[in-house]
């Protein structure tokens, strides 16, 4: 089964419990304004450039031999400072699964395991599927918005040992002002996941005076009940990502 991620990252502490490796899916349905990997939002392959280092030199402009240079207008390998880069790549989930687990020990050790976030993972929902099925022995995490079908939702969270379900607004008219989709079908998978018996967090991005207003925060516990909620702090990084993209950061 193939997928298209964006990165690995290994040893993280802040993608479920332990020390884990995070798997990057690329895709995401939604848009939000202050979204912090801007290279997770297309589910295509996508070129990114440091203009801080470029030098207009030219030389990335002239045309090359190299596979993976051809759908993006430009030799990647060619740039003297480095500037040029490659956001995403097509790859194996078994293939991927057996470079996972040579760190099964490590993960054991250290009370973690693989979490799968993105984008949205469960745009590649056979994917991630087939990723957890090769994945024996070892905990599994997945995060997500929650934007999908009821039926994808539970095959997928089925699938993994915890979940980190984000919760961004909890009012629909803000939601699609905000992340450009409405919030039904994630309030009703959130609904459902209450009442799975699944080890789950929700998780809840704090974007100053839209996400962490008073009345936002207070729908949200109410609409978490009794179940953990996390606050996550504001990632101001993000507008460099969204420059190397050539695009333009909307809360800006």
């Amino acid at each position: 089964m193939k997928g298209i991620i964006f990165d690995i990252k290994e040893f993280s502490v802040h993608d479920g419990p332990g020390g884990r490796t995070t798997v990057f899916m690329k895709g995401c349905p939604l848009h939000c304004r202050w979204c912090h990997n801007p290279e997770g939002l297309s589910s295509e392959i996508q070129l990114m450039k440091k203009h801080n280092l470029c030098t207009h030199c030219g030389a990335c402009e002239n045309s090359c031999n190299h596979e993976e240079c051809k759908l993006l207008g430009a030799c990647i390998h060619a740039c003297p400072n480095g500037c040029l880069s490659i956001s995403g790549k097509e790859v194996d989930s078994r293939e991927l699964a057996d470079l996972l687990k040579r760190d099964a020990d490590i993960f054991k050790s250290l009370n973690g395991g693989v979490t799968v976030s993105g984008g949205e993972p469960l745009m590649q929902a056979d994917f991630i599927c087939d990723l957890a099925d090769n994945l024996d022995g070892i905990h599994k995490a997945v995060q997500t918005s929650g934007y999908t079908d009821a039926e994808t939702y539970k095959r997928v969270i089925s699938k993994f040992d915890f979940i980190m379900q984000d919760i961004k607004l909890a009012d629909e008219e803000e939601h699609i002002k905000y992340t450009g989709v409405s919030n039904e079908k994630i309030l009703k998978n959130i609904e459902w996941l209450k009442n799975s018996g699944k080890d789950f967090v929700f998780r809840v991005p704090q974007i100053p005076n839209i996400t962490d207003t008073r009345e936002n925060i207070d729908r949200i516990y109410e609409i978490a009940g009794n179940h953990r909620v996390e606050l996550l702090p504001y990632n101001n990084l993000a507008p460099v990502k969204y420059e190397m993209l050539g695009q333009k950061y909307d809360l800006e």
